[in-house]
């Protein structure tokens, strides 16, 4: 979308200056407006054309069977996929009895605008009916940060050269028909009509509908009120239908005047609660919201986002898109959580039912590292829905005979939804990465209260897994064999460093946490025996090593295995996970996403600055990145063992992954996790941030063409600004008590408002760049800067 000619590059929002159909789908991912508990794909008003009607509540789930050829044992029965909820964003038009259609009449302007620092959706168009009658269309969406039910509308009608009867129909539409799947693993399952209707009601400018699923037995009420501005003539009356809720607006308008309609729509949803309580949910928060008005909502919205910016914002110089391509990120991540109370945050986040709308191990891997430093509280929440789940994957161990929990791969509620198992439930390492989660944010947060509550149990259940899925072998070593690491393309494999490294901690935080909290350990059962089985599988953990090759393998083994034929695949063969056998894949050195170099970002305590240079080079040539996942992984590898250009190319292509539509699935939505990944490339990589010991250390280096980069770090109740520049950076404490960091391994205090000034020391001698597979290699970034 970005090197569209329509769009611009801007620093604070993303603008289409006119409408091309073509890219209509990816248009509306990335004009998508979210609060992570409502989502609204940006559709145009009137809602035809669409690419992918989209209109989603965090949690609404269908089931459907998932088939197999044989069953077996410990095979999930049913999968889950988001359902396209009641879609309150249609606003029909039609002047002097024609519809406004972008598709005919003449369309003679035409501009979205998604703003990043009042979180709304602009768009004007300037249109012309067949008949020659000319009108100007005005609309600005919102998804409310701080009324979490309430998403609006403010829509404006004026004649541009004659008088002109416009009718203006607001609509609640539930079952939509959807366009069919593509047949993309990726895409979700299309089902058609899930909503059953329940009540309709419609009066004065009010309308309701309420619905119920047939099989996850969840209600759904969707409600709508408006505030009409107009000539002293208009009218409006109100209808519903079972699936159909319309306010209908009709005004005669002369040259120079307007018809304003505020629309502002409520959601509530339940499984447990009952119709009329669902009902007057809905009608409760449809009441703040009209109290509150309109312009107060955008004045909400922008504090909102004001006090985020202040906290997260990340500036550039030196790439116009990239800057751009950052703000987005953050603006979208942001959406994907800030009000995901009690829910989880989904792989496509709440812009499209691309994965079924599932959460995987990303949102704990990538997504959280992200928010713990600027958005600490939903990272809380996030976990606490994972916790919420702890019974179900507790269910789970025991059905597979393991102790602890086992969460699942793929989720929405809760259950495992993978019919897959060697890529799902093999995926252990899910375990430790929501462990790693836990630790981070309360490593990052100190919060007492959710260790007690929440953190310490998530983190005792999940190491219990490891010691009943690993054993102490002949040699005293811990092994834990026949799991599948973070690379798809390698499964059921033996002692996966990843997986043994990230267990490792796991095992270690929940000995430390219970250590810390004994009365809490009482009550969950952990007892001191326990603690030290634990510490013993930690510190013996079996982490494989080539010493022939001088580098770590993936997993036990997999350097034997024959190296994949990359010269003869051909570049439309990628992704290979779409054009040859997983049997064929597994018995290969290929690699869809970094799995060993992810080991090395997220346990770097775990090897020498020699064995990851070695360690790069030797996986960079393995790496097809199939996965949107990749790129920021490397990009702060790259960055740390000295490859800072290549490292610039993998920030690029995480930061533009739906910008560019990279992965060509952007119509199904946003890559949530990579989009948080262009920041941990932004923070992690170029800053070199790392947090370990409780000690903030960087180790910033830019690359030759970018000139700054500044950020913000939240940590324990302190932020501090970095301003790192070609030559120096600058520490500065915002707020909080004196804060012990490091600088290229300094260490030094900062104090408030007190800055530190240091030079940026040359970088040591890198290795000769490594190389990757012919036609996988990062799009280098240099060359595009000045393309605008």
């Amino acid at each position: 979308m970005i090197t569209h000619p329509a769009f611009r590059v801007e620093p604070w929002c993303l603008r289409a200056t006119y409408l091309d159909l073509s890219v209509l789908a990816q248009a509306e991912s990335v004009f998508a407006l979210a609060n992570g508990h409502i989502g609204w794909r940006g559709n145009l008003d009137e809602g035809e054309p669409h690419g992918l009607p989209g209109s989603y509540l965090n949690g609404v789930y269908e089931l459907r069977p998932l088939p197999y050829e044989k069953a077996g044992y410990g095979y999930p029965e049913s999968g889950q996929t988001v359902i396209n909820v009641t879609n309150g964003k249609l606003i029909r038009l039609l002047v002097n009895d024609e519809p406004f259609d972008v598709r005919y009449g003449e369309l003679r302007a035409h501009e979205q605008c998604l703003d990043f620092r009042s979180g709304v959706l602009h768009r004007t168009a300037d249109w012309a009916s067949a008949a020659g009658c000319a009108v100007r269309v005005s609309s600005t969406r919102l998804v409310s940060f701080v009324q979490r039910s309430i998403a609006a509308i403010c829509y404006d009608v004026e004649p541009l050269d004659g008088p002109a009867r416009v009718i203006v129909q607001s609509e609640l539409v539930a079952n939509e028909r959807l366009p069919s799947s593509d047949g993309d693993p990726r895409a979700a399952a299309i089902l058609k009509a899930p909503l059953m209707e329940e009540e309709h009601a419609a009066k004065g400018a009010r309308a309701g509908l309420v619905h119920s699923t047939r099989d996850s037995g969840l209600c759904i009420a969707a409600v709508m009120d408006h505030v009409v501005d107009g000539p002293a003539a208009t009218v409006v009356q109100a209808e519903s239908f079972p699936h159909l809720g319309r306010v209908t607006v009709t005004a005669a308008l002369e040259p120079g005047q307007r018809l304003r309609l505020v629309k502002f729509v409520a959601y509530g949803w339940s499984r447990s609660r009952s119709l009329p309580a669902v009902r007057d949910q809905a009608d409760a928060a449809l009441a703040g919201a009209s109290q509150t008005g309109w312009d107060q909502l955008l004045a909400e919205q922008r504090a909102y986002l004001d006090a985020f910016w202040d906290r997260a914002d990340v500036e550039l110089d030196g790439d116009a898109e990239i800057q751009q391509a950052v703000r987005f990120s953050l603006f979208h991540v942001l959406q994907a959580g800030a009000r995901a109370e009690g829910r989880a945050i989904a792989a496509k986040g709440l812009t499209g039912p691309g994965y079924d709308g599932h959460c995987f191990w990303d949102t704990e891997a990538y997504v959280l590292p992200m928010l713990s430093y600027v958005s600490p509280e939903a990272v809380a929440h996030a976990l606490r829905w994972r916790h919420a789940t702890l019974p179900m994957a507790n269910e789970r161990a025991r059905q597979l005979g393991l102790q602890g929990a086992a969460f699942p791969w793929r989720t929405i509620h809760g259950e495992e939804c993978s019919g897959y198992w060697p890529a799902g439930t093999a995926a252990f390492h899910i375990n430790a990465d929501i462990a790693d989660a836990v630790i981070h944010y309360l490593d990052a947060t100190d919060d007492a209260a959710f260790a007690h509550s929440v953190g310490l149990e998530l983190l005792a259940e999940t190491a219990r897994l490891w010691c009943s899925l690993g054993q102490h072998d002949a040699q005293g070593r811990f092994r834990i064999d026949g799991v599948t690491g973070p690379d798809e393309y390698s499964a059921i494999a033996d002692n996966n460093v990843y997986t043994n490294l990230m267990a490792q901690q796991n095992l270690r935080g929940a000995a430390d946490v219970a250590s810390r909290l004994p009365d809490r350990a009482r009550e969950l059962g952990i007892h001191e025996e326990e603690t030290a089985r634990w510490r013993d599988a930690a510190e013996a953990m079996y982490i494989p090593y080539d010493d022939t090759l001088g580098i770590h393998p993936q997993a036990e083994g997999f350097t034997n295995h024959q190296v994949w034929d990359f010269a003869t695949t051909a570049a439309e063969q990628y992704p290979l996970l779409l054009h040859f056998p997983y049997f064929d894949l597994y018995r290969k050195q290929v690699v869809k996403q970094a799995d060993l170099v992810l080991a090395m970002h997220r346990r770097g305590d775990a090897f020498t600055a020699q064995q990851k240079a070695r360690n790069f080079t030797y996986y960079e040539r393995l790496t097809a990145r199939d996965s949107s996942l990749s790129a920021c992984t490397q990009a702060v590898i790259a960055a740390e063992v000295g490859h800072l250009e290549l490292a610039y190319d993998y920030l690029a292509e995480a930061a533009l992954i739906d910008l560019d539509d990279l992965e060509h699935n952007t119509h199904d939505g946003l890559h949530i996790a990579a989009l948080a990944g262009s920041w941990i490339a932004l923070v992690a990589g170029l800053a070199g941030t790392r947090d370990r010991d409780r000690t903030l250390s960087f180790a910033p280096r830019l690359p030759e063409d970018l000139s700054r980069l500044a950020l913000k770090v939240c940590l324990r109740r302190r932020r501090l600004a970095v301003d790192v520049r070609t030559a120096t950076v600058t520490y500065t404490l915002l707020d909080g008590e004196p804060m012990p960091i490091a600088h290229h391994g300094e260490p030094m205090t900062a104090t408030l408002n007190n800055p530190i000034v240091r030079p940026i020391p040359a970088a040591p001698a890198a290795s000769p760049t490594p190389t990757q597979p012919p036609g996988r290699e990062p799009v280098r970034r240099h060359p595009r800067k000045a393309r605008r």
